[in-house]
């Protein structure tokens, strides 16, 4: 890791235009950007390979989960399928489930892994700053254990619960797996098995060398990950938080419990991501906490590269289906 705190952005270049958000004197921000939404689809006389529904869990905070069922699971197969639990992308600030760009990667993955997916609407920062999300994530997990939803009950096999997150999401799949550790009697009779942490979103405050090599990265440039972290975390801290950084802070405890409950995390990163060294850390970190992890890192590739490379993405889809199996049948 450098020493450098100082990379240098390209002066040029300016975050809030890139991601197409005004600062609002009260704190919030206006989102300019109109992100495509795929609506939900849930007649299977369709013919298509994946149902999908939207269900309220807190309207008081408007969140809500989005099922994506095989179609094939309604044809009477007496095997229920692992339940997968989804935190999308967007740097804590933008997007839902509902945004296209997670819709077909949800679609894709049912297929590719034989899942159902609960893909959660959790509140976004600044609004809501973290922990609202993390709050929202294990509150769907709630929600799930007990939902009178023909779909949950039917098809998903509550034994075999992997909480899953791309990005911003595979750092709320992190945090929200340190808090189900600390709860796990009450999350009954869900029983979760893994993380699945997909281009994690970590951070600090000492530039890494993933950072400083990519500093002006085309995909993720150093000065809108700062502005992410900026906009998502509690007003007054910096990025060797606990939220942002899990090499420091006090996760020791709950990473314990996570090791004594025998649950895997898996790690999947591309090095021509800025993240990449951020990742690579995590995975350090729990190897020395004695978790169980598996990691999964290629050459080249990008930031969030499975969104827009479909070879990737079976690529990615082909390793945790592995997983999964193989925390299946522990």
């Amino acid at each position: 890791m450098s020493g450098d705190q100082t990379a240098s952005p390209n002066p040029g270049m300016d975050p809030y235009q890139r991601l197409q958000i005004v600062l609002n004197p009260d704190g919030t921000i206006t989102r300019l950007r109109e992100i495509p939404e795929t609506p939900p689809t849930s007649d299977p006389s369709l013919g298509i390979p994946v149902l999908s529904k939207d269900i309220p869990i807190n309207q008081s905070n408007n969140t809500w989960v989005r099922l994506f069922l095989p179609s094939e699971a309604l044809d009477n197969s007496p095997t229920k399928l692992p339940l997968v639990v989804y935190y999308h992308g967007g740097g804590f600030i933008i997007c839902s489930p509902a945004s296209s760009i997670f819709h077909d990667f949800c679609v894709n993955m049912a297929i590719e892994l034989r899942v159902i997916i609960a893909s959660v609407e959790y509140r976004l920062a600044p609004e809501h700053r973290l922990p609202a999300a993390y709050d929202d994530a294990v509150e769907a997990l709630h929600w799930i254990r007990t939902a009178k939803d023909d779909w949950l009950r039917k098809y998903a096999d509550f034994s075999s619960c992997f909480l899953m997150g791309s990005s911003a999401g595979g750092n709320i799949a992190y945090h929200a797996g340190l808090r189900a550790a600390d709860e796990v009697g009450h999350l009954e009779p869900l029983k979760i098995r893994g993380l699945i942490l997909h281009q994690p979103f970590f951070g600090g405050i000492q530039r890494t060398g993933s950072e400083l090599r990519l500093v002006n990265d085309p995909v993720l440039p150093l000065s809108e990950s700062d502005l992410m972290w900026e906009l998502s975390l509690p007003i007054g801290v910096d990025r060797d938080h606990e939220y942002c950084n899990p090499t420091v802070g006090g996760g020791s405890k709950l990473l314990e419990k996570i090791k004594v409950l025998g649950w895997r995390i898996f790690v999947s990163g591309y090095d021509g991501d800025p993240l990449f060294d951020r990742q690579v850390e995590s995975v350090k970190m729990l190897e020395q906490k004695f978790v169980q992890v598996v990691a999964h890192f290629g050459v080249g590739g990008s930031h969030g590269v499975e969104f827009s490379d479909p070879q990737k993405a079976k690529a990615l889809f082909r390793v945790a289906k592995d997983f999964i199996l193989s925390c299946s049948g522990a």
